[in-house]
């Protein structure tokens, strides 16, 4: 994980949502953040991840119907 998108999810206090979601979406997420070119575009993707994790329901601009928030539906 990039220290930039580390640090995001730290500061924002959404590591422990991030860390709810299946692997793949972690793996597309931060995938999806370093293809980007542009400084402007990552930052875009970076915000876009975080306001999807903080809704809970939300999954690269999809809905999610397993939209689980943080100690809310934890799987076993």
């Amino acid at each position: 994980m990039p220290d930039f998108v580390r640090k995001a999810l730290e500061e924002s206090g959404l590591q422990a949502a991030y860390d709810l979601r299946p692997p793949y979406q972690r793996n597309d997420y931060l995938a999806w953040i370093r293809r980007a070119k542009r400084e402007t575009t990552r930052l875009k993707r970076l915000s876009q991840m975080l306001d999807e994790l903080k809704q809970g329901n939300k999954y690269m601009k999809m809905d999610w119907p397993s939209g689980r928030k943080p100690g809310i539906g934890k799987l076993s």
